[in-house]
């Protein structure tokens, strides 16, 4: 466990929005998506959420209502560098830190919950 509002935030995805942007449940699929289009970090705790690491006081100035960020006095569970493969129980990297400092962009991660939000949505009806 790691405190998050020190050298990031972190937003909480539900996992079905995250699925429904990437157009896949496969694991890979959604992690080259979120690659392509977050440019930063993201932890998949299987079966719940994923987790986007973006830059500290996000939570300040967040307003997607579709997740919530984690921010000074959060603690998010961070899985080791090295676990990289998807798991069914265990936290793992979904796009792990390439360079220290690199993180996902807010905007970004809001436009990715809207648009898993409106294919949800579309689905829906």
């Amino acid at each position: 466990m790691l405190r998050t509002g020190g050298p990031y935030d972190a937003v909480r995805m539900p996992l079905a929005l995250v699925r429904a942007a990437a157009e896949s449940s496969a694991p890979d699929v959604v992690a080259g998506v979120l690659a392509e289009v977050l440019d930063g970090p993201v932890v998949c705790h299987p079966g719940a959420w994923y987790y986007a690491l973006v830059p500290a006081g996000t939570c300040e100035t967040w307003r997607a209502a579709e997740a919530v960020v984690r921010g000074r006095g959060g603690w998010l569970g961070i899985p080791r560098p090295d676990r990289t493969e998807p798991t069914p129980v265990t936290p793992y990297w979904a796009v792990p830190v390439v360079r220290v400092g690199q993180l996902c962009a807010p905007d970004a991660v809001a436009e990715l919950l809207r648009v898993g939000r409106a294919r949800l949505e579309g689905a829906a009806r």
